[in-house]
């Protein structure tokens, strides 16, 4: 246990020595090719990451209403918790399956594609849990959730490295995924807040659609912006 140890504290930073470098000549190429796209979108580099972290944030505002009340509205509706964890399992399941596919969709399309193909996805899904509340509708409507929201995060740190520069992704990928995580707690908190007011996820689930609606306008304003121009990464 101890010779593990030891040699966990003195191979692993040596490791570090032997990671390739990129090339300053790739780095500057996808550079230029960044400092171009984002010039068409004619906003600062500050105006950018800010847009991007109110998107994270209403993205992450919806997409937390299901994934942290699910079981709640099961034992709301009488199917009780453990159908609740159910799907909730399922919806993640499906995370899992989307975050692949949106990788290779990532290639292809490029980040801001990718992202708001999943959003137009998860608005669709929070549509169908108003008019939605039989067990097996349930099961259906948690699976396209899980399906349709695993990749959206995950683009925004390719959005990041197709518009900013290479240099500054670590700090802005960072801020960007900081915003998200607020928006999932606070989330979370809102919607049983508009529950406890109204009795009913319904009024949560409203509130929701509408932050989904601010995150597609806006990867809609920077689509719209960065039409015509093909993301080329390091």
């Amino acid at each position: 246990m101890t010779l593990a140890v030891v040699c966990l504290v003195t191979m692993i930073p040596l490791a570090l020595l032997l990671r390739r470098q990129v090339p300053e000549t790739a780095t500057d190429v996808a550079d230029a090719a960044a400092r171009t796209r984002a010039t068409a979108t004619q906003l600062s580099p500050r105006a950018l990451q800010g847009l991007l972290a109110l998107a994270g944030l209403g993205c992450c505002m919806a997409m937390a209403m299901p994934q942290v009340h699910i079981v709640a509205l099961c034992m709301d509706l009488g199917f009780g918790p453990a159908v609740g964890a159910e799907m909730l399992s399922l919806m993640l399941a499906g995370g899992v399956v989307s975050r692949l596919v949106s990788g290779v969709l990532a290639d292809v399309l490029g980040g801001v594609r990718t992202l708001l193909i999943g959003s137009a996805l998860q608005c669709v899904a929070l549509f169908l849990y108003l008019p939605f509340d039989g067990l097996v509708s349930l099961y259906v409507v948690s699976l396209i959730f899980g399906l349709s929201q695993g990749g959206i995060v995950p683009s925004y740190a390719v959005i990041v490295r197709e518009l900013l520069p290479a240099r500054e992704a670590g700090a802005r990928v960072g801020f960007v995924m900081m915003v998200t995580i607020l928006g999932m707690a606070l989330g979370g908190w809102v919607s049983g807040w508009i529950y406890d007011l109204t009795g009913s996820y319904q009024m949560a689930f409203l509130n929701g659609i509408a932050w989904n609606f601010l995150n597609i306008g806006i990867m809609l304003l920077i689509l719209v912006r960065t039409s015509g121009q093909r993301p080329a990464l390091a």
